[in-house]
């Protein structure tokens, strides 16, 4: 046994020693247990222009996996695109990596979130200018606020990965096998920045909150998917969580401008610029479960065990 773990961490650290130091960022964890699958839910409407939707996914707290709602945030500045967090698979062992922030969508796994993150890219919208501009052929958006729209079911058929069972992880036993396109192995290379401070207390509220857990809800969080962020502070002091209880959406006026600014005066203050290489805020530890092993977090390219052609679309 001891063997064994001796030997997946040098794997571990000889993987990283490929990577470029500018990559690293932050804490990666990796489980010996897989996340459960994805559950099914419906998507809440975009409650007002310029908030950017962040796919749920499964996290790693002190009480196993925990799943984290998906939720609209603000964008932090004009132009960021997110990438959402994923599961991989690497010296036998689950990997997580972090999502991030950057001029375009990087790989994920091929994991199928759905509602635009259909395993490539994201096609749920484009900026146009100062604006983004919603695909409402796979999001839904508050139509009293949101009117800058448009239909396309083309791009969604070419970016769109089968996953029938959504399994909510890459590689390995029974895992998606996408490896990553040209234009995803170029914007992992870019440079990003982490989840806002409004994402990370979103996460944090769900590791908190023990009904979010697998092992206390068998897969099915009761909360899966949120109009804004969990502990929010928007101009609604009622704020629901749940897109069962949305309530209207605050003004646009200067609402939007002013979270911009603010996530943008927060990142600059920490690193100088935006544009910065991007860190993961998530780090879960585990001592009364298996203990995750951890070490420095890299968005270099995975590596997969097994190579089989993409089931892509």
């Amino acid at each position: 046994m001891g063997f064994i773990r001796k030997s997946r961490w040098m794997l571990l650290a000889l993987l990283l020693s490929l990577v470029p130091a500018s990559s690293f960022a932050g804490v990666l964890i990796s489980v010996g247990i897989a996340p459960p699958v994805l559950p099914v839910y419906e998507q809440p409407p975009c409650p007002q222009p310029g908030w950017m939707w962040t796919p749920g996914y499964w996290a790693y707290g002190d009480d196993g996996y925990y799943w984290v709602p998906g939720a609209w945030v603000p964008a932090p500045y004009t132009g960021a695109l997110w990438t959402p967090p994923y599961w991989g698979w690497s010296g036998g062992l689950y990997v997580f990596h972090g999502g991030y922030w950057g001029p375009h969508v990087g790989y994920y796994g091929g994991v199928n979130y759905g509602f635009g993150f259909m395993g490539v890219g994201f096609v749920g919208g484009m900026w146009r200018g100062h604006d983004f501009v919603y695909n409402t052929a796979v999001v839904r958006v508050n139509n009293v606020y949101v009117h800058n729209t448009y239909v396309d079911r083309t791009v969604v058929e070419r970016n769109t990965i089968v996953n029938e069972h959504r399994v909510a992880y890459s590689g390995g036993p029974g895992g998606i096998n996408h490896q990553p396109l040209p234009e995803e192995r170029n914007a992992m290379h870019e440079q990003h920045m982490g989840a806002t401070p409004v994402q990370q207390q979103h996460m944090q509220a769900a590791r908190s909150d023990k009904s979010f857990y697998a092992n206390n809800n068998g897969g099915h969080p009761q909360t899966m998917a949120a109009e804004r962020p969990m502990g929010y502070n928007s101009a609604k002091p009622q704020q629901q969580n749940s897109y069962n209880n949305n309530h209207g959406a605050p003004s646009r006026p200067t609402y939007q401008q002013q979270q911009q600014q603010q996530h943008q005066q927060q990142y600059q203050q920490q690193h100088g610029s935006y544009e910065q290489p991007h860190g993961n805020s998530q780090q879960p530890h585990n001592e009364s479960r298996p203990a995750p092993q951890q070490h420095e977090q890299s968005h270099a390219q995975p590596q997969h065990e097994e190579k089989q052609p993409k089931d892509h679309k």
